[in-house]
């Protein structure tokens, strides 16, 4: 096989990966857990730091720091299992006969503790942005997919087709403009799909580089997997 045939199978075969699609449900999935991990954070750290004057903010900052460890844990396993990305663990063993504070000063001392904040922080931006580009060209994909099914109805609406400011207007309103637009539709959903394994690259770069610590050799992964 010549290189652009391999091209050109290699573009078409994402839409038979189901990959692509778990790619695509949790770029789409990042949108809602973005705005809950920012609107729990925020909420939580600007109402413990104010209270530390009366100590009340002591407990609530130690809720919120187990909480982003907890949610910080949940997207490593997220990035892992739907991203099939490799990330080393977030911390070394803990040793069972060290007492809580050391405990407690090793897990502040850790630099994916801090890291993993901003990672959660982040994922609120990254988020959205995800989202607009996926609904954007998913979108975009199937009503020209769909197009045979709804021409019939677009009268209904008015008797043309716009695709926004400046571009020429594409009027169907025939069976014939109906089937070339799902042609067009046929080539845009795996761009779609492209742009989508696109974002979902990013994402596993950036959970790899923040909620894995690379310092972490395999004899202590292996060890940390024991005690699990």
């Amino acid at each position: 096989m010549n290189t652009s045939n391999f091209t050109i199978d290699r573009f078409f075969n994402v839409v038979g990966s189901g990959q692509a699609y778990l790619n695509l449900l949790y770029v789409l999935f990042a949108f809602p857990l973005g705005i809950f991990y920012f609107v729990f954070l925020v909420t939580g750290i600007s109402a413990g730091v104010p209270l530390l004057i009366i100590w009340v903010g002591i407990p609530v900052l130690l809720l919120v720091g187990g909480g982003w460890w907890l949610l910080a844990a949940f997207e490593r396993e997220m990035a892992i299992h739907w991203l099939k990305e490799e990330i080393p663990p977030m911390m070394q063993p803990s040793n069972p006969e060290g007492d809580l504070w050391s405990r407690f000063r090793t897990h502040l001392a850790n630099p994916v503790t801090w890291k993993s904040l901003l990672y959660l922080l982040s994922k609120f931006p990254l988020g959205i942005i995800g989202f607009v580009v996926t609904v954007t060209v998913v979108s975009l994909s199937l009503s020209f997919l769909l197009m045979p099914l709804a021409y019939p109805f677009i009268d209904t609406f008015g008797p043309s087709v716009s695709f926004g400011p400046g571009i020429p207007i594409w009027q169907i309103d025939s069976l014939q403009d109906a089937l070339l637009a799902c042609l067009v539709g046929m080539l845009l959903w795996p761009v779609a799909l492209h742009i989508t394994n696109g974002l979902a690259w990013v994402n596993a770069q950036w959970a790899k580089i923040m909620l894995g610590n690379p310092q972490i050799d395999e004899a202590d992964e292996t060890k940390l997997e024991a005690t699990e």
